[in-house]
């Protein structure tokens, strides 16, 4: 079993923990009161990305449960940088919350040759707040009909097939299955996902790994075609697309992840009652129903397994980066 799927169980373990220390609480207000002033939530991402709308679902759950008010400001530029810096920077009193991805707490660590922060020592987790899956999509027109067709391909015209990709995080989850497959296929790079999926709409490309949210509609539609999907079970918007598992390839887990963080500066009592806050918002009819609707798992994990995740992430990205001659950035 891969560290991902160990990954996997762990985390969902953890909402069970998550939880249980929620409702364990004689009340949020009788804790220290906090928080005692309103709070800010820092996007490194614009308005309407997948993170800055988990932002705000939590942020309004938050507010409410907690009678403060709750900004959310978008920071985006820099690979996530200009955010990033803003969450770290003082008061360090708890009341102002990191809200990233996987690109800002884990990729970053791997694929930047100088990174001006550091995602383990300057931030303290709080928890993983949510995770979707990708589709591995080709052209409607592709004569790969299933994963298998796509891989035999491959590994008999080494090299030959390309795939896009609209960020470091999907080209090494591209990587990492041309690992996992024993093949070799080309990487190009677009300028986000909405293009990296548009290269496959266009027959521009062979393939591409990409979040599954940005793809549904036109894998519905019949405009690409969807050859699996990177969960252990199958999505419930297209539960026609086999898993990973079942196209043979059941520890290919690749996920896009949303988790909240503080500055790692920020006292323990404070980062404990913020825990205990996102688990309390995750359990509200609003967000649930949010989550259902979109096919996308609510982790609500513990802090120290988001930090194990973290680092597990980032020592796998930092070996594929090693083996495939990937350039630092």
């Amino acid at each position: 079993m891969s560290d991902f799927s160990r990954d996997r169980r762990r985390l969902l373990l953890g909402t069970g923990a998550a939880l249980a220390g929620a409702a364990g609480l004689p009340g949020l207000a009788q804790a220290q009161a906090f928080p005692s002033h309103a709070m800010r939530f820092i996007v490194p991402f614009p308005p309407g990305s997948g993170t800055d709308i988990t932002a705000r679902l939590f942020a309004k759950s938050i507010g409410d449960l907690s009678g403060q008010a709750v900004t959310v400001e978008n920071k985006p530029g820099g690979n996530g940088f200009i955010g990033v810096q803003t969450a770290l920077n003082p008061p360090h009193d708890g009341h102002t919350v990191f809200i990233g991805s996987n690109s800002t707490l884990t990729t970053n660590a791997a694929t930047f040759r100088k990174l001006p922060y550091d995602p383990i020592a300057d931030f303290a987790p709080i928890t993983l707040l949510s995770r979707g899956a990708c589709l591995v999509i080709v052209p409607a027109a592709s004569a790969h009909r299933s994963l298998a067709d796509l891989v035999a391909d491959a590994r008999k015209r080494p090299g030959k097939l390309n795939y896009a990709s609209g960020s470091m995080s999907y080209t090494l989850y591209s990587e990492w299955f041309n690992e996992m497959a024993k093949i070799k296929t080309a990487g190009i790079n677009y300028k986000g996902a909405g293009e990296a999926v548009n290269a496959v709409l266009t027959g521009e490309v062979d393939f591409a790994v990409v979040d599954a949210t940005g793809a549904n509609e036109l894998a519905r539609s019949g405009r690409v075609r969807p050859l699996a999907f990177t969960a252990p079970k199958r999505s419930i918007v297209l539960p026609e697309v086999p898993t990973v598992g079942e196209a043979g390839y059941p520890d290919y887990l690749a996920f896009n992840w949303v988790a909240a963080a503080a500055s790692s500066k920020a006292p323990p009592a404070a980062l404990e009652q913020l825990g205990a806050l996102f688990a309390k918002a995750a359990q509200t009819p609003e967000i649930q129903a949010y989550y259902r609707k979109q096919g996308t798992e609510l982790i609500m994990s513990s802090a120290p397994e988001l930090r194990r995740y973290q680092a597990e992430e980032i020592e796998r990205w930092k070996r594929l980066m090693g083996i495939t001659g990937i350039e630092l950035q």
